[in-house]
């Protein structure tokens, strides 16, 4: 796909005092947001070693797959300065440093840092897990980064950003739900609070990409078409374990994700719609003849996808080296 980037960077550089009013919109003041420690046993209790125990006794329920499709999720978490590095590769954009692009980017990776955190901590207390084996994915996941298809074009960034929020919080908030009917509440409670802020995120960039279609709407039709051709591709697509090669831990951890429900093919095309309504796709007009094209292309593509979505998978059976036997 051939992109004139500068003419996209420049819409962008028109939208910055839209990104900068998102940072109040849709992220919340640091001193009145929630922290790992305000969830988490309190070390300087009295009653910190009961409490840990109680943690410990509540995660000895969570099946498995479970726990696998937690650890990595907790692990695509921690891999945050990846991400960083990649929205702020916008070079263009970044030379102002307060400018409202670099403003969202860090207050958007100061909310999103507490997720890691937060999650990390409950793994090493629940005392179920390999941290060290833990530990080592989550560096090969540094180490390796990732190529999601977008390069340094703002447009598919932010189809990607929104699509990729919306699916963090399914996959949230679907562990709480089924932590919350093993009889894990603290669990159910901490991914709870971390699917509402991918809530919030997810309407940031949904945003963003609305204020460019009023703007752009033929090459940012494009983009999503673009990026849905390719397949938006999770940031932890090149997940590992020791030993085993780049990404091949990945599909294991899709697959534990499919067969226990907690994201499935059928969420890929569910989000795939939401955004189809969320920007108004169906009836946007004064498209190129390129323009409308790839928005037909959008429009047919959930029941295309849907004929080939299936719940069911998948391989069973396989250990991941994360969890303590």
């Amino acid at each position: 796909m051939k992109v004139n980037l500068r003419s996209r960077l420049d819409v962008l550089k028109h939208l910055e005092k839209d990104i900068q009013n998102a940072v109040t919109v849709y992220l919340k003041p640091i001193d009145d947001i929630w922290q790992p420690s305000d969830l988490l046993p309190d070390a300087s209790s009295e009653s910190f070693y009961e409490d840990v125990k109680e943690l410990q006794q509540s995660a000895k329920g969570l099946s498995n797959d479970l726990l696998a499709v937690l650890i990595g999720d907790t692990i695509t978490e921690e891999a945050l300065p990846t991400y960083e590095s990649w929205l702020l590769s916008l070079n263009d954009i970044t030379e102002d440093r307060e400018g409202g692009w670099n403003q969202w980017i860090r207050a958007w990776t100061a909310e999103e840092n507490r997720h890691g955190d937060v999650l990390n901590k409950y793994l090493y207390l629940s005392g179920r897990v390999n941290m060290q084996q833990m530990e080592i994915s989550t560096q090969y996941l540094l180490a390796d980064g990732f190529d999601i298809g977008t390069s340094r074009d703002p447009y598919r960034n932010f189809i990607y950003t929104s699509f990729q929020e919306l699916a963090t919080n399914l996959s949230h908030r679907r562990v709480a739900q089924f932590a919350k009917e093993y009889g894990d509440t603290l669990l159910a409670k901490l991914c709870g609070n971390v699917a509402s802020d991918e809530a919030r995120h997810a309407n940031a960039y949904k945003s963003f990409v609305a204020k460019v279609f009023e703007i752009d709407p033929s090459e940012m039709m494009l983009a999503f078409e673009d990026m849905m051709r390719k397949k938006i591709v999770m940031p932890a697509h090149f997940l590992r374990e020791m030993g085993l090669p780049k990404g091949q831990t990945f599909s294991h951890f899709s697959d534990a994700a499919q067969r226990i429900g907690v994201y499935t093919s059928t969420d890929y095309v569910n989000i795939l719609r939401s955004l189809i309504t969320e920007w108004k796709i169906t009836g946007m007009r004064s498209l190129t003849d390129a323009g409308e094209k790839a928005r037909d292309y959008i429009i047919g593509l959930p029941d295309r996808l849907q004929r080939i979505a299936t719940r069911s998978n998948t391989e069973t059976g396989y250990s991941f080296s994360w969890i303590r036997p």
